[in-house]
């Protein structure tokens, strides 16, 4: 499917209600209902840099960074693209504005994200390798894959 035309934008504060429509079209297929209370406690109290990607006004994907400057990592953060507009390069578009901006940092080496057995291949298109399942992690069906890409040796 061709990627329809797109906006990647800063975060807003009066995106909220939105992102928490979007979070629960996603569950239980991606998140577990306990996460919804969880993204809503991230995007009020942990979010660091959080992006929003919109198609004709309408958010249809969100995902963030946050960054531990003692690891020399950044962690993507909390990505979800609507059912109705995955598969056509938005998520891809969305992970890449995201890896451009850390790359811009020097002061990072390496990119995390911990994400689902739902999803990890999409990271690993993307070039992150797998360093560590745990079952049943994020819920019951749903594993921790934790995932890396290097930066810079």
């Amino acid at each position: 499917m061709e990627t329809p035309p797109y906006q990647i934008r800063e975060y807003d504060n009066a995106d909220k209600e939105q992102l928490l429509d979007l979070i629960a079209v996603n569950t239980p297929r991606y998140f577990a209902h306990s996460e919804m209370k969880d993204f809503e406690d991230y995007l009020q109290n942990h979010r660091e840099q959080y992006f929003v990607i919109e198609v004709e006004e309408r958010i249809v994907g969100s995902g963030g960074i946050n960054f531990s400057p003692r690891e020399k990592e950044a962690v993507l953060s909390w990505d979800i693209i609507h059912p109705d507009y995955q598969n056509q390069g938005l998520g891809k578009a969305l992970t890449q504005r995201r890896m451009d901006e850390i790359s811009q940092r020097s002061s990072f080496d390496s990119i995390r994200v911990r994400t689902s057995q739902l999803t990890y291949q999409f990271y690993e298109k993307m070039g992150f390798v797998l360093n560590n399942v745990q079952e049943n992690y994020w819920a019951e069906g749903i594993d921790l894959y934790d995932m890396s890409k290097v930066l810079r040796p």
